[in-house]
């Protein structure tokens, strides 16, 4: 046991780091209750441990006396001078008081004092190791599994990822090697345990601050951040040299920077944002692709409602509300998104312009350019296009057939020449796409629109 005892305590100095004397004092203090349970309730019993060997010896703090009445506290001065020969009266002695298989009824307590030791001392280099780590990237391999926490290996320490850190699109597997933030370090000196997280916005700000120099190193700023996680982020980027393009910086050499940053986030989509003091561009960048109609702000309220044509509707506002979402997270204003309404000209309208346009023709009455229009004599050119005598079969133009043409050729030589009327001329406009046949922006190659990038 001894010979076992001394291996252990090298193998979790060695292994872990732990302080072999730290652990073994912690087992002699554990010891004592075992040698007064053997020795009896001795007067200042302690536990001693040789370092060499591995050996258990007991003491007790005697008081030397002319003649003992209790010798649990008491030793004669005959037998106190085999010890310490020059020993007096009541001095106090300390003596071995191991007593016969010791060794065998102390190894009982021993494994678990040395595991209670081992576990302390390890919360202990936990909270010294990591008190000044929080906010940094840990790399680490999945151990196991408490419900839907998860234990990762971190090398000598074992840390936390709870559920609630966890993203809800990833599952892991057991030896799997994942990176996470370390969040917290919990408890004190004496109890404490890593909190991991891979849902925390500052994770992907690290990463970006890894795998992008210019973020490191102060050139590029990052403005502002805002994060669904498993499904996508925003990050809104700026740079005081004019020399430096943000948005290309991060998105890398052929995309190679955020592609990396994608992986890691198991295809996490990531629009990187051109940031601008001016937030109705700032707006703008961050809800593109869509294409903005209209958009009013109000400064006292942080409030910002855009327009948009329908067909952009669902791209702006995204799956679930998402892109709008995130915008206004990104920039701290609310955002109220709306289609705007199309103009439809319906029959009875398109015919009464018709009419107006024909009866401001100097020489044509409104009767007369009603006539024309129900025969379906629409524009100048259809006019100036028929004969007199087909005017005259019209109704109510039998006896105005020939003014009504000198009119209209007149009115087309004034006009030099130009085709009809543009506002008669124009087409009836397009139907509008249905509403609820959305466009999915989501199912778009990422980075192809501008201002931002977004990586697949």
């Amino acid at each position: 046991m001894n010979a076992d005892f001394i291996a252990s305590m090298e193998y979790w100095e060695r292994e872990k780091g732990l302080d072999r004397e730290i652990l073994i004092s912690a087992v002699e203090d554990a010891m004592v209750s075992a040698a007064k349970r053997a020795v009896g309730p001795a007067r200042e019993l302690r536990c001693e441990i040789d370092r060499k060997d591995g050996d258990i010896r007991a003491f007790a703090s005697l008081v030397v006396v002319e003649m003992v009445t209790d010798k649990q506290c008491e030793i004669s001065l005959e037998s106190a001078k085999r010890h310490k020969p020059d020993v007096q009266l009541d001095e106090e002695l300390e003596v071995e008081v191991t007593p016969k298989n010791f060794g065998r009824i102390a190894s009982q307590n021993a494994k678990q004092a040395l595991m209670q030791a081992i576990r302390r001392e390890e919360k202990a280099l936990v909270y010294t190791e990591f008190k000044d780590r929080v906010g940094d990237i840990v790399s680490g391999e999945v151990r196991g599994f408490d419900r839907s926490d998860v234990l990762v290996d971190l090398g000598k320490f074992e840390a936390l990822l709870p559920n609630r850190e966890r993203v809800p699109t990833e599952e892991y597997q057991r030896g799997e090697r994942i990176r996470c933030l370390v969040k917290t370090v919990q408890g004190s000196d004496s109890h404490s345990e890593i909190i991991l997280s891979r849902r925390d916005t500052d994770f992907v700000l690290k990463l970006f601050q890894l795998e992008v120099s210019e973020i490191n190193d102060g050139t590029i700023e990052v403005k502002g951040i805002a994060r669904e996680p498993g499904f996508r982020t925003k990050l809104a980027v700026h740079s005081r040299d004019e020399k430096v393009d943000p948005v290309g910086a991060c998105v890398g050499l052929r995309g190679q920077r955020v592609k990396n940053i994608v992986r890691e986030l198991n295809n996490e989509k990531i629009d990187i944002i051109r940031w601008d003091a001016d937030i109705e561009t700032y707006v703008t960048n961050s809800l593109a692709p869509a294409q903005l109609k209209r958009l009013e702000i109000d400064q006292d309220k942080k409030r910002a409602h855009i327009l948009v044509n329908p067909d952009q509707l669902s791209l702006a506002i995204g799956r679930r509300g998402q892109n709008a979402r995130l915008t206004s997270i990104l920039t701290g204003w609310q955002i109220d998104i709306d289609p705007e309404e199309e103009v439809r000209v319906g029959f009875e309208e398109q015919v009464a312009g018709a009419v107006d346009a024909l009866a401001a023709i100097p020489g044509i009455e409104k009767e007369q350019a009603d006539a024309l229009v129900h025969a379906g004599l629409l524009t100048l050119d259809a006019l100036i296009g028929v004969e007199a005598e087909d005017l005259a079969d019209i109704p109510g133009l039998a006896d105005h057939a020939e003014s009504v043409q000198a009119a209209a050729r007149a009115e087309k030589e004034r006009r030099g020449g130009s085709s009809a009327n543009p506002t008669t001329e124009e087409a009836p406009p397009e139907v509008a796409a249905d509403p609820e046949e959305e466009t999915d922006p989501e199912t778009d190659t990422a980075g192809e629109a501008a201002p931002t990038k977004e990586a697949e």
